[in-house]
């Protein structure tokens, strides 16, 4: 899943309107962030696998401390915890750590079952909606425009960047999600990494179009 996670982090803005959306997506997508730097680092394995699924050519051989629920329930603690030492809003910590664990969910519905209850289960949890196309855009793309729409409807644009630049960013989203369903397989677990970790652009795409918008009924 990738538009589904962003589309939470756009939804979560019309519940926590303080919170800018880089901030929504880093927690959001938490988890997949931190999964590239540990497959570049070689703690966590995946495999190229034409087929493997309808929608993904990749296994996931191995990522226990990026994708275990136990390991993430722990991420999410930790993102709550440093929240609320830096803001002193229970109710910020709160929706920060629910965006992590959301990832895991919405993970468990879409995945073949890869995902470790704790770093050396036996037990993997997945639904395996990734073994059809029409199931998962069902899934993954009317999460992202609910939360596309959420945003628009709590905030307005300040100026051209405000406005033009969100729309720019759902376009560009949407044409990775795109290339992702139907390009051809990464040619390496490296490119997935480096890949992976241009992810950061967009949370930083989101962090400035959010500095360009304001909340309503905030100014």
């Amino acid at each position: 899943m990738f538009i589904g996670h962003f589309g939470v982090g756009f939804g979560a803005k019309s519940v926590a309107p303080k919170i800018s959306l880089g901030t929504l997506f880093v927690a959001a997508q938490f988890i997949d962030l931190l999964w590239p730097t540990l497959l570049l680092l070689g703690v966590e394995r995946v495999r190229i696998v034409p087929g493997a699924t309808v929608v993904t050519p990749l296994l996931f051989e191995q990522y226990p401390i990026s994708h275990s629920l136990l390991a993430v329930a722990g991420w999410a603690l930790l993102v709550g915890l440093i929240s609320l030492v830096l803001w002193r809003q229970p109710r910020r910590a709160f929706v920060l750590g629910a965006l992590v664990i959301s990832h895991w969910g919405l993970d468990a519905i879409v995945h073949r079952p890869d995902l470790p209850l704790y770093p050396g289960s036996e037990i993997l949890i997945g639904m395996k909606a990734w073994s059809s196309l029409p199931l998962t855009l069902a899934i993954e793309v009317p999460i992202f425009a609910l939360g596309v729409w959420l945003y628009g409807r709590v905030t307005r644009p300040d100026d051209a960047i405000g406005k033009w630049g969100f729309r720019w960013l759902v376009i560009f989203m949407g044409i990775v999600y795109g290339g992702n369903l139907f390009g051809p397989p990464p040619p390496s677990t490296t490119a997935i990494a480096w890949s992976g970790q241009l992810q950061w652009l967009l949370v930083l795409w989101g962090y400035w179009i959010d500095s360009h918008r304001h909340v309503l009924g905030h100014g």
